[in-house]
Protein backbone atom coordinates (compact mmCIF):
# COMPACT_ATOMS: atom_id res chain seq x y z
CA UNK A 1 0.00 0.00 0.00
CA UNK A 2 1.24 3.68 -1.08
CA UNK A 3 2.15 6.14 1.49
CA UNK A 4 -0.38 8.50 -0.08
CA UNK A 5 -2.78 5.83 0.57
CA UNK A 6 -1.85 4.89 3.85
CA UNK A 7 -2.49 8.55 4.48
CA UNK A 8 -5.68 9.14 2.53
CA UNK A 9 -6.91 6.39 4.72
CA UNK A 10 -5.59 7.95 8.28
CA UNK A 11 -7.64 10.72 7.06
CA UNK A 12 -10.53 8.98 6.37
CA UNK A 13 -10.68 7.40 9.61
CA UNK A 14 -10.24 10.91 11.29
CA UNK A 15 -13.19 12.06 9.28
CA UNK A 16 -15.44 9.19 10.59
CA UNK A 17 -13.84 9.29 14.23
CA UNK A 18 -15.08 13.23 14.02
CA UNK A 19 -18.38 12.38 13.14
CA UNK A 20 -18.61 10.34 16.19
CA UNK A 21 -17.01 12.47 18.60
CA UNK A 22 -13.62 11.00 19.49
CA UNK A 23 -10.61 12.04 18.89
CA UNK A 24 -8.64 10.65 15.89
CA UNK A 25 -4.70 10.40 16.21
CA UNK A 26 -3.02 11.31 12.69
CA UNK A 27 -0.08 8.15 11.80
CA UNK A 28 2.72 8.92 10.20
CA UNK A 29 4.60 6.36 7.59
CA UNK A 30 7.76 6.65 6.59
CA UNK A 31 9.36 4.37 3.47
CA UNK A 32 11.83 1.81 4.88
CA UNK A 33 15.31 2.44 3.19
CA UNK A 34 17.18 -1.16 2.89
CA UNK A 35 20.89 -1.46 2.03
CA UNK A 36 21.85 -2.99 -1.33
CA UNK A 37 22.31 -6.58 -1.08
CA UNK A 38 25.05 -8.26 -3.57
CA UNK A 39 25.34 -11.98 -3.70
CA UNK A 40 29.11 -13.37 -4.50
CA UNK A 41 28.55 -16.61 -3.23
CA UNK A 42 28.74 -19.11 -6.24
CA UNK A 43 26.54 -22.01 -5.49
CA UNK A 44 27.43 -25.68 -6.83
CA UNK A 45 24.59 -26.11 -9.42
CA UNK A 46 25.15 -30.41 -9.13
CA UNK A 47 24.06 -29.79 -4.88
CA UNK A 48 21.56 -27.48 -5.46
CA UNK A 49 19.40 -29.46 -8.15
CA UNK A 50 20.12 -32.53 -5.63
CA UNK A 51 17.46 -31.58 -3.47
CA UNK A 52 15.33 -31.37 -6.16
CA UNK A 53 15.98 -35.18 -7.17
CA UNK A 54 12.79 -36.76 -5.63
CA UNK A 55 10.35 -34.78 -6.46
CA UNK A 56 7.76 -36.21 -8.59
CA UNK A 57 7.03 -34.74 -11.71
CA UNK A 58 3.82 -35.53 -13.86
CA UNK A 59 4.31 -36.87 -17.42
CA UNK A 60 2.26 -36.69 -20.77
CA UNK A 61 2.43 -37.77 -24.23
CA UNK A 62 0.94 -35.40 -26.28
CA UNK A 63 -0.28 -36.81 -29.93
CA UNK A 64 -1.37 -33.45 -31.35
CA UNK A 65 -3.46 -30.22 -30.10
CA UNK A 66 -6.03 -28.81 -31.67
CA UNK A 67 -8.42 -25.38 -31.22
CA UNK A 68 -11.76 -25.09 -31.48
CA UNK A 69 -14.93 -23.10 -30.72
CA UNK A 70 -16.46 -23.93 -27.30
CA UNK A 71 -19.34 -24.58 -29.23
CA UNK A 72 -18.12 -27.21 -31.06
CA UNK A 73 -16.71 -28.57 -27.71
CA UNK A 74 -20.22 -28.86 -25.87
CA UNK A 75 -21.58 -30.42 -28.90
CA UNK A 76 -19.37 -33.55 -29.37
CA UNK A 77 -20.28 -36.80 -27.82
CA UNK A 78 -19.93 -40.68 -27.82
CA UNK A 79 -18.53 -41.50 -31.21
CA UNK A 80 -17.83 -38.13 -32.14
CA UNK A 81 -14.16 -37.55 -33.83
CA UNK A 82 -11.43 -34.81 -33.34
CA UNK A 83 -9.16 -34.38 -36.23
CA UNK A 84 -5.31 -33.31 -34.61
CA UNK A 85 -2.99 -31.17 -36.48
CA UNK A 86 -0.69 -34.26 -36.30
CA UNK A 87 0.78 -36.99 -38.89
CA UNK A 88 0.48 -40.70 -37.76
CA UNK A 89 4.07 -40.51 -38.79
CA UNK A 90 5.16 -37.53 -36.54
CA UNK A 91 6.99 -38.26 -33.06
CA UNK A 92 4.73 -37.12 -30.10
CA UNK A 93 5.65 -34.72 -27.35
CA UNK A 94 6.76 -36.05 -23.76
CA UNK A 95 5.30 -33.55 -21.42
CA UNK A 96 7.03 -32.48 -17.97
CA UNK A 97 4.08 -29.83 -16.66
CA UNK A 98 3.17 -28.46 -19.37
CA UNK A 99 6.48 -28.50 -21.11
CA UNK A 100 7.78 -30.51 -23.97
CA UNK A 101 11.19 -32.16 -22.40
CA UNK A 102 11.21 -34.74 -25.51
CA UNK A 103 9.76 -36.34 -28.54
CA UNK A 104 9.39 -39.64 -29.31
CA UNK A 105 7.48 -42.68 -31.33
CA UNK A 106 4.41 -44.40 -29.63
CA UNK A 107 5.12 -48.57 -28.72
CA UNK A 108 2.94 -51.15 -27.04
CA UNK A 109 4.86 -52.91 -23.66
CA UNK A 110 2.73 -55.87 -21.93
CA UNK A 111 -0.19 -54.09 -23.96
CA UNK A 112 -0.04 -50.80 -22.72
CA UNK A 113 1.17 -47.59 -24.57
CA UNK A 114 5.12 -46.74 -23.70
CA UNK A 115 7.11 -43.90 -25.45
CA UNK A 116 10.57 -44.75 -27.00
CA UNK A 117 12.42 -41.65 -26.33
CA UNK A 118 14.28 -40.23 -30.05
CA UNK A 119 15.25 -36.71 -28.77
CA UNK A 120 15.89 -35.07 -25.99
CA UNK A 121 14.97 -31.28 -25.95
CA UNK A 122 17.94 -29.04 -24.53
CA UNK A 123 17.35 -26.01 -22.59
CA UNK A 124 18.21 -23.36 -25.58
CA UNK A 125 15.20 -24.79 -27.79
CA UNK A 126 13.16 -22.88 -25.96
CA UNK A 127 10.89 -25.74 -24.45
CA UNK A 128 8.10 -24.82 -26.44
Amino acid sequence: MSEDRIRKESHEVAGQNQDSGSDAAVVETKTPEFASVTDTSRPNPEKTLNRFLDVEVTISAELGRVTIPIGDLVELGEGSVVELNRSISAPVDLMAQGLRVATGEVVVIDDCFAIRIKSIESVENGNQ
